[in-house]
């Protein structure tokens, strides 16, 4: 199945300021998240966060931001049983990329629970973390096996643009290099 822009959606779920400290790699994923968001920009694909007990665990980290178009506060793991994001999703874009952290609790549940609700939830794996390499392992391990697609950011990037001659290409190819 190739990731076509005009059916896809962001949804970078719980980046959160609090718990960056704890994750492996947390810069990493994050690069990854921004460089998808800024392209989702770039090529007109709506990009959601949610923000897991924003209360406790504070804000969408600075990095990303101003990047998403609507916020949804939650307190379920699953951000798919968030009204707000229910109502945000769109029939029209089935298909919901999905970058975040704490892979093998919220990104998975809510990768589940899109699935569940007919969304086709595809995992980008650069672009998630968990605070053990082992449980974000886990996750995308027991996320492909449950039929979700697991790819990288790049491989999002290149299938939304699908052609060199796409008029924002080399604007989208500057925030890979």
């Amino acid at each position: 199945m190739i990731i076509e822009a005009e059916r896809s959606c962001l949804l970078l779920v719980d980046f959160q300021g609090r718990l960056a400290p704890a994750i492996a790699e947390a810069e990493q994923s994050v690069a990854a998240a921004r460089r998808l968001a800024l392209a989702a920009r770039l090529l007109g694909v709506p990009v959601i966060a949610s923000e897991q007990n924003p209360q406790g665990l504070g804000p969408t980290i600075d990095a990303l931001r101003d990047l998403p178009e609507l916020v949804v506060a939650k307190t379920s793991f699953d951000a798919s049983r968030e009204l707000e994001l229910q109502e945000a999703l769109d029939e029209e874009r089935d298909t919901v990329l999905v970058a975040g952290w704490e892979a093998h609790v919220c990104v998975l549940q809510t990768a589940f629970g899109l699935k569940r609700n007919g969304f086709a939830p595809i995992v980008v794996a650069d672009a998630v973390g968990s605070r053990q390499p082992a449980n974000r392992a886990a996750a995308l391990e027991r996320l492909a096996r449950h039929g979700i697609e697991i790819v990288t950011s790049e491989m999002v990037i290149f299938e939304w643009l699908q052609d060199c001659e796409h008029p924002r290409f080399r604007e989208v190819l500057a925030l890979i290099k």
